[in-house]
């Protein structure tokens, strides 16, 4: 062992010391010389050391027994050290070309919100510089009130979309994640393109709406006198008209559906403070469907008294889109039942019916608009398409989700799970 080798030397030297002492005359004495010696050899050594490890980019100093092994020791330990950051460094590199590369705003915030490095992207979008703005909260260089909350409450689950700019608005896109020890990550994308695009879409749907109207209106009416005397027509006419007024109903009935979920489509992002009470909800509805299917009222199972908060419009849309349906597709004369409920932190809204079912291959797509499982069944009933994408944008806006089960045979159901609220 190493140690037992340098006590070797050291018992050597105090021996050589003793005999050339006793030589001498006093064997004490020349043992206490050689110790002397020792120690200010050992400790010439250590000063050596200790002037290299003040600046180890010197040579390595010239030291012998236990002191050597040391020095390697530390020589090794420094090269693999210098290796792994240099290893570290280049990961780290290559990360920030990435990072910089990006079309998307990159900040990495430390300490909470403080700006740790941007890229280049990050500083035309929210007005950055680096590395002035080194250091500096994020939350006091974007003046925008959305952000600011976004990024003191730390809850990440949901992106961010925001607003910044003065006269010409800029729409973004914040994602944010946590990384290391409380450091966070921000991507930030400019969807300005997007928002102008879906606005486009909205007010070109709804001005063509508006615009459809007022002629369609004409055409109904005429039809409407047509028909109130056909005594007088022949009957090829009569079967013409009474199609052609089939169709500007349900033209009609389709104007309705855009123009109403052009409107729920705007005002989404709304906060809505009405107070719904949704038992009273339902029973008016039961009401309506006892009108028009005497036979067959709509059953009902409430078991909350709760009110939610929401729109009571938007609310009675989605859920009379729900039950008519279920009369549509449900079996002739079979119970129809919509049930009320609260489990755990979340309200349930379901309507059941027993009609034919839908093929699970269809259910991903059935809130998309105009999208049918039969056209020619679809047409029958006179439906626009656009009942549960009405359903889907209702509970989008009440911060809530569309859920749907079918049994092929057995029936439907479909459930709004809107979320508690403290």
């Amino acid at each position: 062992m190493k140690w037992f080798s340098s006590l070797g030397h050291l018992v050597l030297v105090l021996l050589a010391g003793a005999l050339l002492g006793w030589y001498l005359g006093s064997a004490v004495a020349g043992a206490l010389v050689a110790a002397v010696l020792m120690l200010l050899f050992s400790s010439y050594q250590a000063w050596l050391v200790e002037h290299w490890l003040r600046d180890s980019s010197q040579k390595l100093p010239d030291v012998h027994g236990h002191w050597a092994d040391i020095v390697g020791h530390i020589y090794r330990q420094e090269r693999h050290a210098n290796t792994s950051i240099k290893q570290l460094q280049s990961t780290v590199d290559y990360l920030l070309d990435s990072f910089g590369a990006m079309r998307d705003g990159v900040v990495m915030l430390e300490d909470g919100d403080s700006i740790r490095w941007c890229n280049d992207a990050a500083r035309k979008i929210l007005g950055l510089r680096y590395p002035q703005d080194v250091g500096q909260a994020v939350t006091n260089l974007v003046r925008a009130p959305d952000f600011n909350a976004y990024i003191h409450a730390g809850e990440f689950r949901e992106p961010l979309t925001f607003q910044v700019g003065g006269e010409h608005k800029v729409h973004l896109m914040l994602v944010a994640t946590r990384f290391a020890e409380g450091d966070t990550l921000l991507f930030v994308r400019d969807i300005s393109d997007r928002v102008n695009t879906e606005r486009m879409r909205r007010d070109f749907v709804g001005n063509v709406s508006h615009e459809l109207r007022t002629p369609l209106t004409v055409i109904t009416g005429y039809l409407g006198t047509l028909l109130t005397d056909t005594s007088k027509l022949p009957p090829p006419y009569i079967r013409a008209l009474e199609q052609m007024a089939g169709q500007a109903e349900r033209m009609e009935n389709l104007l309705k559906d855009l123009l109403w979920l052009t409107r729920i489509e705007t005002t989404e992002r709304e906060e809505k403070n009405e107070q719904v009470d949704i038992g009273s909800l339902l029973y008016e509805l039961q009401d309506e469907m006892t009108n028009l299917h005497p036979d067959n009222p709509l059953q009902l199972q409430i078991d909350c008294s709760d009110r939610i908060q929401g729109d009571y419009r938007e609310l009675y849309s989605a859920v009379s889109n729900l039950v008519i349906n279920a009369y549509k597709y449900g079996r002739a004369g079979r119970p129809v039942l919509a049930t009320w409920s609260r489990e755990g932190d979340d309200y349930r809204l379901s309507v059941v019916d027993e009609g034919a079912g839908i093929d699970p291959l269809h259910i991903p797509r059935l809130t998309e608009r105009f999208y049918r499982v039969d056209d020619s069944r679809s047409s029958a009933t006179g439906g626009t398409g656009l009942g549960l994408a009405i359903v889907k944008h209702v509970a989008a806006a009440h911060a809530g989700r569309l859920e749907i089960k079918s049994t092929l045979g057995k029936g439907s159901t479909f459930t709004l799970v809107f979320p508690g609220r403290a």
